[in-house]
């Protein structure tokens, strides 16, 4: 609300944010309020856009965000994909002229208090190497689709289409810790093990190398850039703005901000609501009952550290590293709210 949105905006970019530490996705949390702030005192996010569909026929539609916060802008169309969804079976929105938008999976978990299936993507700025190359051409791309169980917790799909989302290797940084080998490259293109080298090197698709599956990662990434930016007409691939303001802008553009998909599905056109949740249920409990390997008491369920996370934090408090308390209390400073920290 200090840099001009209105309450019931800034609630739902509080209620995005706090999502993701709830769910213990914590790189996409108030981790990532630094970078807000620091985006709104530059003007590159629009505090009152004018968020509106620019084309559009019965299922489908192509939304502007005007430069607004990602996090209002994702709502507002992913909201635009459930109404259709629920008018002609299914919905399906393409956004360009936004930014970040928080966890893929927020919008995911909305569609399921609908009775529908949903589907989330984003591009980002380019930190991705394409396979074999050693130049970043792509962003983290994430894909979020959720499925509703009938006792049991949804089943939560929520990846990034790197090998690891980039947050990660910036809580490493945080941390002083190194990030495992396979992650990141150096400007060289060599492997490396030090976060810092990310800055000019860049991290790898999903899978690493062909023969461990990176070009399926390279696939499902460059799927997510074609549905939220060419389709759309926002900035793709290397030309996407980028997020951090320390990071270096492109000098050229191809549209509009970034870009965002949703797509939501109205199960009662494919199956009886219950019926369907109910066969989750049994799916989620066939490979619960699967032999686990020595180590481990069972396999894991998609979504299942993300529910755990919930359940603990929801009831225990959520814990935020010294290097994220530090940033909260110089954003407290800068605009004048007061802010305490509990040990």
């Amino acid at each position: 609300m200090h840099f001009g949105l209105s309450e019931k905006d800034a609630r739902q970019a509080a209620e995005v944010l706090s999502k993701a530490d709830l769910r213990g996705i914590d790189s996409h949390g108030v981790a990532r309020l630094r970078t807000y702030v620091d985006m709104f005192k530059i003007g590159r996010i629009n505090p009152k856009p004018n968020i509106k569909i620019v084309r559009e026929k019965k299922s489908v539609a192509t939304v502007d965000g005007d430069s607004g916060l990602g996090l209002v802008v994702g709502p507002k169309a992913n909201e635009i994909a459930m109404d259709k969804a629920a008018q002609y079976g299914s919905g399906w929105v393409s956004v360009c002229n936004t930014n970040h938008y928080g966890i893929a999976s927020y919008y995911s978990l909305k569609a399921l208090e609908r009775d529908m299936i949903g589907w989330s993507m984003t591009n980002s700025s380019k930190i991705v190497v394409p396979l074999w190359g050693a130049e970043r051409r792509l962003g983290t791309n994430p894909i979020a689709i959720a499925f509703p169980g009938f006792k049991n917790p949804p089943i939560v799909i929520d990846l990034a289409t790197s090998v690891v989302a980039f947050g990660k290797v910036e809580i490493a940084e945080r941390q002083g810790k190194q990030v495992p080998e396979g992650w990141i490259i150096d400007q060289n293109g060599n492997n490396s093990t030090s976060p810092k080298d990310i800055y000019a090197g860049g991290l790898l698709p999903l899978g690493g190398t062909r023969e461990m599956g990176g070009h399926k990662g390279y696939c499902l990434s460059s799927m997510v850039d074609i549905l939220c930016c060419v389709l759309s007409r926002a900035n793709w691939g290397p030309f996407a703005p980028p997020f951090a303001i320390f990071e270096e802008a492109p000098k050229e553009s191809v549209g509009k901000g970034i870009g965002h998909f949703f797509g939501a599905m109205d199960i009662d056109g494919f199956e009886d609501v219950d019926v369907f949740k109910k066969r989750v249920d049994h799916w989620i409990q066939v490979f619960r009952n699967t032999k686990p390997v020595p180590g481990r008491e069972a396999v894991l369920i998609p979504g299942d550290p993300e529910h755990e996370a919930e359940k603990i934090r929801t009831k225990e408090g959520i814990p935020v590293i010294q290097a994220v308390v530090e940033d909260l209390k110089l954003i407290a400073k800068e605009t004048g709210l007061t802010f305490s920290v509990n040990d």
